[in-house]
Order: C-alpha cells, then sequence, then structure tokens
C-alpha cells in the first residue's frame, strides 16, 4: 500500500460517528462520541511519529499540530489545513470493513448489507466510474459507510507531512494541521482555538471528487417546531382537542412543498424535514434551512415564523413555537474578497500541476471553512477524493487519493513565496 492508502483504511476502521441527538452548542457535549477520541488518538500519534510539532489532542477532541517552514521561509504567513474525524450518522457506521477492490467496468458488487440485498455501484449511480476502468478502489462491505468524509481528507494531510519529511528539498511555509470533531452535525471547528491554530488561511480539505473546488456554501439554519396540544377522550374531544402531531402536519403543509430537497439543485434553497416525532399533547419536528443567497435564506427563515403565526391565529391560542438557530453563512462573502484571491487562483494552478482540471462548484452544504472564514481564518475547500458519502455505497478511488497527496505538495510550494492580492498585480508592474 501506498502511504496515504494504509493510512486510509487504518483510519476507516476506526469507527468515530457523531451523535446527532446532542446539542452541539454544549461544549460539554463536544465531542458528541467517545469514538472520537479514539482517531484523534491514532491520528495524534501518527503525528507524533513523523515528528510534527506541537501536537495535542484537547478535551474536546481537537488534534492540532504545525510542520515547520523550509530554510529561510520562516517569515512567510502560516499556512493552515483542516479537516473533521468525525463520519456520518445517517448510516450505519460501526463496524468498518474497508476493502479494496478493483473496477472492471459495469457493475461492481461490494458486498451485502445488513438486510441481506447485494450492494453495487456502476455507472448508473456513478457515471465518473466510466473513466476508472482498471482502478483499485476503497469500498465498504455494504454493511457500513466508509468514511471516506473527511477520512480521506485526514489521511491526505498526514501524507503531506510524510512526503515533506521523507524530501526537505520541497520549499514550503509553516504550515498548520487541525482535526476537529462533529463537523457532521454542524459544530466542526467551533471551538477550535485560533490563537493556538495560528494561521493566516488555508484550506479544509472536505469536497468529494477530484478537482472539485468549493469557495460556495450555503447560508445554513436549523429549526424546531414544537406544538403543545390538548388531550381529551376521543369520545368527548369535538370543540376541545387539540392534536399537537396533526398540527406539526399542517404547520409542514405551509412550506413549499418545490422547496424540499428532492426538487432542488444547483443553487436552489431548500426546507428539510429531518425528523419529527410526538404525540396528541406535545410534538416536535427538526428542520434545516438552507440558500446560497443571504436575503432569500432570511426570507426562508421568516416563512417558517409566518406559518406558525398563522397556525396560532387559525387555532385561537399558541400552540405552535419556532426556534431558529443559524449554523454558518456563504463562504463566498470571505473568499471573494480581493486579498484572498489567492487562495482560488493556487488551488488552480496546483490541480493543473497534478494533470486535473479544477471545477468549481457551489456546494450544497457547508465545510468547516464556513465559520472558520467568518472567524478570521479565511479558508476555501478542496476535494477529497470521495464519492456516495454518508451511505453504504460509498467508494473511493485510489488514484485519486493519491493525487490529492500530490497536488497538496505542489499547493504549498506555490506558498513558498509572499502572495500578492488581486488588483495589487498591475499596480505592483507599473511600480
Amino acid at each position: 500500500m501506498s502511504d496515504v492508502l494504509d493510512r486510509f483504511v487504518r483510519y476507516c476502521k476506526v469507527a468515530s460517528q457523531s451523535d446527532e441527538t446532542k446539542d452541539p452548542t454544549n461544549p460539554d457535549n463536544i465531542p458528541t462520541t467517545e469514538s472520537q477520541f479514539d482517531i484523534a488518538n491514532v491520528i495524534a500519534d501518527d503525528l507524533r511519529e513523523l515528528g510534527a510539532e506541537d501536537v495535542s489532542v484537547d478535551e474536546h477532541a481537537y488534534v492540532i499540530c504545525h510542520w515547520p517552514a523550509s530554510e529561510g521561509l520562516e517569515d512567510l504567513p502560516t499556512l493552515g489545513f483542516c479537516c473533521h474525524i468525525d463520519t456520518a450518522w445517517q448510516s450505519y457506521g460501526s463496524p468498518v470493513h474497508p476493502q479494496v477492490k478493483r473496477y472492471e467496468g459495469g457493475r461492481l458488487l461490494i458486498g451485502t448489507g445488513r438486510d441481506g440485498k447485494e450492494v453495487w455501484i456502476g455507472p448508473e449511480t456513478n457515471p465518473a466510474l466510466e473513466h476508472m476502468v482498471g482502478w483499485d478502489l476503497v469500498t465498504t462491505d455494504g454493511t457500513s459507510l466508509l468514511g471516506g468524509d473527511d477520512k480521506a481528507g485526514d489521511a491526505e494531510m498526514v501524507s503531506l507531512m510524510r512526503r515533506l519529511k521523507d524530501d526537505p528539498s520541497l520549499r514550503h511555509p509553516r504550515l498548520a494541521f487541525a482535526f476537529v470533531p462533529d463537523e457532521e452535525i454542524g459544530h466542526g471547528a467551533a471551538l477550535l482555538d485560533l490563537d493556538k491554530f495560528g494561521a493566516a488561511f488555508g484550506y479544509t480539505i472536505d469536497g468529494g471528487p477530484l478537482g472539485e473546488f468549493c469557495y460556495e456554501t450555503f447560508n445554513a439554519a436549523e429549526a424546531v417546531v414544537r406544538a403543545k396540544g390538548l388531550s381529551v377522550h376521543t369520545g368527548t374531544a369535538k370543540g376541545l382537542m387539540v392534536n399537537a402531531a396533526e398540527t406539526l402536519m399542517r404547520y409542514n403543509e405551509l412550506l413549499p412543498a418545490q422547496d424540499r430537497p428532492e426538487f432542488t439543485e444547483n443553487y436552489d434553497g431548500f426546507y428539510y424535514l429531518s425528523s419529527v416525532e410526538g404525540s396528541c399533547e406535545e410534538a416536535t419536528s427538526h428542520y434545516i434551512v438552507r440558500d446560497h443567497d443571504k436575503a432569500k435564506f432570511e426570507h426562508r427563515k421568516q416563512l417558517m415564523l409566518d406559518a406558525a403565526e398563522y397556525l396560532n391565529e387559525r387555532m385561537g391560542r399558541q400552540v405552535v413555537t419556532v426556534t431558529l438557530r443559524d449554523q454558518y453563512y456563504n463562504l463566498a462573502d470571505v473568499i471573494l474578497r480581493p486579498e484572498n484571491s489567492h487562495l482560488i487562483e493556487n488551488a488552480r494552478k496546483a490541480f493543473e500541476k497534478v494533470g486535473q482540471e479544477m471545477r468549481c462548484i457551489p456546494m450544497r452544504g457547508g465545510t468547516d471553512g464556513s465559520q472558520l472564514s467568518f472567524r478570521g481564518f479565511p479558508c476555501a475547500n478542496l476535494s477529497a477524493g470521495y464519492y456516495n458519502a454518508h451511505g453504504v455505497m460509498e467508494f473511493v478511488p485510489i488514484p485519486e487519493l493519491e493525487a490529492m497527496v500530490d497536488m497538496l505538495v505542489e499547493l504549498v510550494g506555490l506558498y513558498a513565496k509572499p502572495q500578492v492580492a488581486a488588483g495589487e498585480v498591475a499596480s505592483a508592474t507599473e511600480e
């Protein structure tokens, strides 16, 4: 196995799902699962073995380390990289049995699911497989997700350090690395100590297929809708009963049906009903609200409040309440500032150096970079090389896994000199 493949397989075997039932705004809940300490410590041990500096694992399972600058480049700004150590909660995540399978075209049987049915991938599910004939893929065995999101990124970051250790001639500034918990439930880098991290700007490595690049994300909020009903014997309920569960059904019907995830794409925003539970007396539903456009995002949140007010007026009492919490904002608001243009252009150049065209996509989600950028650490998102994330059909092509390490080597090399902001090139030439 190559270095990055070996690390990736080892990391995937350490189950580390986050727990969506715990409140991520309460620091006492972070990490939401003890298993995240398991993977944090595995990674930290690898970092220490490589000779990384300042390796630490804090009480919330954040791993931070640094890699020293090449001789003569100590005064350049520190370049940072960030990945998350948790895996998605939406599918089975333990135990994880990664395997390497050769793709020969057509359908590839990867295993048997927990329901006894065959699990396969092919061009019908992923057209990109048509150019992967003859490639080795890391897949699940059909019983769990793989965890490429984001253990591919974790392995790539550590393997970058291995490359730099093995070849001191590769020039680069001081590098900072962070491995953070609970990204999959919207927490991620919220408690990352940016002073200790010490990077001026950088990248998350948390995107999909090789070459994807993201500087646009959703604006995101979560909404908790609660209904308080009144239970009365069904034989004498007329004019008295208030059914909380049915009230939430009526509430959901007031939201635009066409604005659900299954009917949207590209820059379309949506409302997503992620869970609902309750009875006649009490019921609760959870939503996530997403839109790339900030004005439309605010309108969506207001519509949810208006729908509750409408129902309460119709019912003549306070039955429905809505609690909204913003989670992150559109990364583009920070990355498109002229002083951060190098994050886009250097990524493009690094991909070109490894023979890959960069594709800028509007991410229909968020990354740790979404919140980090608004905390003062401009941070765009690079591909990690995974496909079919969050499910049993997940796979990572080994050539893309290895190519991302090549790309990162090229990228840090581009930061081995001072960066020029957009708009400064012309004036510097004139002078």
